[in-house]
């Protein structure tokens, strides 16, 4: 993922910074509680196709 790209984009609900959560290919809004994927190195910015997140994963440390 292009550090650039990452340092611009924000989730799409609260406008909110994103956690980059390499292992599982996601952009991740812990206040919202969404994990928006990254497909063919492109990242999926829609909150309709969103995953929800638990509360654990919610609060897991980006890695």
């Amino acid at each position: 993922m292009d550090p650039k790209l990452l340092e611009i984009l924000v989730c799409p609900v609260c406008k909110g910074p994103l956690d980059y959560r390499r292992s599982a290919a996601e952009l991740v809004c812990k206040p919202c509680r969404l994990a928006y994927a990254i497909r063919d190195g492109i990242p999926v910015m829609l909150a309709d196709e969103a995953r929800e997140l638990s509360a654990d994963e919610a609060q897991a440390d980006a890695s």
